[in-house]
């Protein structure tokens, strides 16, 4: 074998140093392609980049969240309630009632009606107390129910 070798050692030298000549020329080549192309293969991965991301983004914000269920269900209006004798409300308390709806200040009812200013606090926590109320506005709103007031 060593004297194939030998024999054939200018010819294989000579196919070595081609190779490499031809590598050296390739890799040359490749190197010409990418410094002269550098800008527009950049753009070109920039491109790509925010083209990912507009399809990222596009599907979160088209997929929904949660699915809306929608129940419909039959209301059945009940008759006007009436007041109870327990919940009789005096001529006074329905006086205060009334200019409480029209939207009046305590102030400006104690004033209207010639009273106290506690004294028309009082008449307001029976009102509540009567209606079964918290509020003022429910008050009102429980009324108007109750077809106490228009």
């Amino acid at each position: 074998m060593l004297k194939l070798l030998q024999k054939h050692k200018a010819t294989l030298l000579y196919g070595t140093a081609l190779a490499l000549l031809l590598l050296a020329m390739r890799w040359a080549e490749y190197r010409f392609v990418i410094i002269s192309n550098t800008q527009d293969l950049y753009t070109g991965f920039i491109a790509l980049l925010f083209m990912g991301l507009g399809i990222w983004v596009t599907l979160k914000l088209a997929k929904p969240k949660k699915e809306t269920i929608i129940i419909e269900r039959e209301l059945h209006s009940a008759a006007p309630q009436t007041l109870s004798d327990n919940h009789d409300l005096s001529k006074r308390e329905l006086e205060v009632l009334q200019l409480m709806a029209a939207g009046h200040s305590n102030a400006e009812i104690a004033e209207r009606l010639f009273v106290s200013l506690n004294t028309v606090k009082t008449h307001s926590s029976k009102i509540y107390e009567k209606l079964d109320v918290k509020r003022r506005t429910q008050a009102v709103e429980k009324a108007k129910q109750l077809a106490i007031i228009n």
